[in-house]
């Protein structure tokens, strides 16, 4: 999954959702370097990570993109849920989504010496930006794919995908809705697990 969902994912704590949100820059055992909520936090995604990669909805969606983008087909799949999420965000939060942005981007503001120096450096971006609110749009997810493909410098043609979004679009947006609502259970039930542990 893909920002969005893994912020979404991180319940209530507010160094478990800023754990989650920064896993993907922290290696190995690293995460031990930090506090005990971010910790959980960073083995949520791992743990979330490892349940989508798995799914068989997911690989539906993935099998469908697999043979024009390759190893890239789960990196779209992930943005494009994500956009579905932000879509159809009032069926999962009673906050509405440019206030609950505006929230995490606050938290990140406030930890902001926490945060690994990768991370940092992309946080004025987003925020001024509004990735997590852009996600909504059609045209927010093709900038999104657009900014995955430069780092990729042009190998992927990940900004094509969009194309694949509006031909099968209600193909995995269905997929989307089957799969979360399966990720959500798995979520929870990890979080208190994971919280137990620590």
């Amino acid at each position: 999954m893909n920002y969005l969902a893994h912020i979404y994912l991180s319940g209530d704590n507010e160094m478990v959702t800023i754990g989650n949100f920064i896993a993907d820059g922290v290696k190995g055992k690293k995460y031990k370097n930090y506090p005990k909520n971010i910790q959980i936090g960073i083995l949520l995604h791992r743990e979330v990570d490892t349940f989508t990669d798995a799914h068989k909805t997911v690989r539906k969606s993935t099998k469908r993109l697999h043979e024009k983008y390759s190893h890239y087909s789960g990196i779209i799949v992930d943005i494009l849920y994500d956009h579905f999420l932000a879509k159809n965000w009032s069926t999962y939060s009673d906050i509405p989504l440019d206030a609950y942005c505006d929230e995490f981007y606050d938290s990140l503001e406030d930890n902001y010496n926490i945060l690994p120096s990768r991370i940092q450096h992309m946080m004025p971006y987003m925020i001024s930006d509004n990735w997590l609110l852009s996600y909504k749009s059609i045209d927010g997810i093709q900038k999104v794919l657009e900014g995955m493909n430069r780092r990729t410098k042009n190998r992927s043609k990940m900004n094509l995908a969009v194309k694949e979004l509006e031909d099968f679009y209600n193909e995995f947006e269905t997929e989307f809705t089957v799969f979360f609502e399966d990720l959500i259970t798995f979520s929870k039930d990890k979080l208190k697990i994971l919280s137990s542990q620590h």
